[in-house]
């Protein structure tokens, strides 16, 4: 993916970064964020979909990536968890952490609002896929861009 020009400094990138750690710390989930100034496609969750297998997070073990997708020009997210997270959850699971965002990202606090939003999806995970000691780190815990 190409470079794209900062909307979060680096220091705001680590504390992103630090949540995505944090989250799968408690799960055996793997979590992923991908940022773009404009969503190329008119329907967020054809993107997202698209992002998501380009940063092969369909290739986890159980199934249970999620991906945070951010086209801040836009002002479009989604979040988008793999089938076998889906399997196990009811249809309103991401909700709660659609709405952490949502309201977070309507005031412009968009550091804050993955940040939360990221805190929550671990949260969430936990009990249908807990972190064992023996989880590898499947997926590096890095920010990706877009255009």
């Amino acid at each position: 993916m190409e470079a794209e020009p900062l909307f979060f400094t680096e220091e705001q990138q680590q504390l992103i970064i630090q949540s995505i750690q944090k989250a799968e710390k408690q799960t055996s989930g793997e979590v992923k964020v991908h940022i773009e100034k404009k969503c190329p496609s008119p329907d967020v969750m054809e993107r997202a979909k698209e992002v998501f297998f380009k940063l092969n997070l369909h290739q986890t073990a159980q199934r249970n990536g999620v991906l945070f997708y951010l086209a801040y020009e836009d002002r479009k997210f989604a979040v988008l968890g793999d089938k076998g997270i889906d399997e196990k959850v009811d249809a309103d699971f991401w909700q709660t952490t659609k709405d952490h965002l949502r309201s977070h990202f309507s005031k412009g606090e968009y550091l804050e609002g993955l940040c939360r939003g990221i805190d929550e999806a671990g949260f969430q995970l936990k009990s249908h896929f807990p972190y064992h000691s023996d989880d590898i780190n499947e997926l590096p815990d890095d920010i990706s861009f877009g255009h």
